[in-house]
């Protein structure tokens, strides 16, 4: 299994484990990440940058 295999099926594993926290507590961006985790690859995701003030 290839590295880039393994962390695609890793990040699949953290949106999973993530859109269930966010129905146990009833968040629903929480919930959304992790659908959003699970199905977008990791190149295609876009950083979080942080605002300058």
């Amino acid at each position: 299994m290839t590295a880039k295999k393994t962390s695609s099926e890793a990040d699949k594993l953290k949106g999973s484990v993530k859109e269930a926290i966010g129905k146990l507590i009833g968040d629903g961006k929480v919930e959304a990440e992790g659908r959003a985790q699970q199905e977008l690859p990791k190149s295609d995701r876009t950083p979080k940058l942080k605002s300058r003030s």
